[in-house]
C-alpha cells in the first residue's frame, strides 16, 4: 500500500488548488471542472454589469444619501482596454460636485464595481452597514455615498477634493482569482486629491464572509485606520494596521506572558 499523500492533509489550510491527485498522467475530472467552473465565475464577475440603480435604492431604504456620478467609460469592454478612464470623473459629475454646497465631510465614501460586480452585489450593502455603524461608534462624519460604476480606485482622490473631504475611501470589487470572484478591497487615502499614489493608500482585502475577512472586522480596522490617519496626517506606507497587535496585548492572561528564555 503506497503512502498517503501529505498534499492532501495541506489542502485544509489553503484555497489554492495543491493536491488536486491525478488520474494517469492527467487531472482528475472532478478538479478540471472545478477549475472550469472557478474559471468561468471569475469570467462573469468581470464582464457583469452593475445594476446600480438597484444598488442606489436599497441604500436610499436604508436613509443614506447617495450622489450617483460617471467616469467616462462606456462599457465594460472599455473600461477594461482604458484604466486610465477609469481613474478620473466625466465633466458632467465633475461639475456637478464643484456646484454641491455641502459641509466638508471627514470622510468622502465610494463605491464601485471595479473589476468584480458579483462582490459588489453579493456583499456591498452588508459592509457599508458595517462601516457607517463603525464610523458612527468613533464620531467620523460622511458625506454623501458616492456611486460610480466602472471606476477605479484612484476616482475617489478625485471625489474627495472635490467635496473637501479630508479622508477618501472606495469600497471597490477586486480582480477574481481561481479562488474568488466575490472579493471587496476598500482603499483609504489622506487629504485625496488627483495624483496620489499607491503608495499613500492604505488596503484591506479579500472581504468576502466567510471564506475571508468579515464585514465587522473589516469596518473597525478601517475606522481605527481612519483615527490613526487624521491623528497622523498621513497615510500610505507610513501608517499600519496595529490592530492584531493591540488585540494580542489586551488579551487574558498576556500581563502574566514571559518572555522565553
Amino acid at each position: 500500500m503506497s503512502a498517503p499523500d501529505p498534499w492532501f492533509e495541506l489542502r485544509r489550510y489553503t484555497q489554492a488548488r495543491i493536491g488536486q491527485g491525478r488520474a494517469g498522467c492527467a487531472t482528475p475530472t472532478a478538479a478540471q471542472l472545478e477549475f472550469q467552473l472557478a474559471h468561468a465565475l471569475a469570467r462573469d464577475a468581470v464582464h457583469q454589469p452593475w445594476q446600480v440603480g438597484d444598488f442606489a435604492e436599497a441604500l436610499a431604504a436604508n436613509g443614506w444619501q447617495t450622489l450617483r456620478l460617471a467616469t467616462p467609460i462606456h462599457s465594460r469592454q472599455h473600461y477594461l482596454q482604458r484604466p486610465d478612464l477609469g481613474r478620473v470623473l466625466d465633466q458632467t459629475s465633475r461639475d456637478r460636485l464643484q456646484k454641491l454646497d455641502l459641509p466638508a465631510a471627514d470622510v468622502a465614501l465610494v463605491v464601485t464595481n471595479g473589476l468584480s460586480s458579483a462582490a459588489v452585489e453579493q456583499h456591498g450593502l452588508a459592509l457599508l452597514a458595517a462601516i457607517v455603524a463603525a464610523y458612527a461608534k468613533c464620531s467620523l462624519s460622511l458625506g454623501p455615498i458616492c456611486l460610480v460604476p466602472d471606476a477605479r480606485v484612484a476616482v475617489a482622490d478625485e471625489i474627495g477634493a472635490l467635496l473637501g473631504a479630508k479622508l477618501a475611501v472606495i469600497l471597490v470589487g477586486e480582480r477574481p482569482g481561481l479562488s474568488a470572484a466575490d472579493s471587496l478591497g476598500i482603499y483609504l487615502t489622506y487629504a485625496p486629491q488627483p495624483g496620489r499614489t499607491d503608495a499613500e493608500r492604505n488596503c484591506l482585502s479579500n472581504i468576502r464572509p466567510p471564506a475571508g475577512m468579515s464585514y465587522t472586522a473589516a469596518a473597525a480596522k478601517l475606522a481605527y485606520l481612519s483615527c490613526q490617519a487624521l491623528q497622523r496626517q498621513l497615510s500610505g506606507v507610513a501608517l499600519k494596521d496595529d490592530t492584531d497587535d493591540i488585540a494580542i496585548a489586551a488579551a487574558p492572561g498576556r500581563a502574566n506572558l514571559k518572555p522565553l528564555s
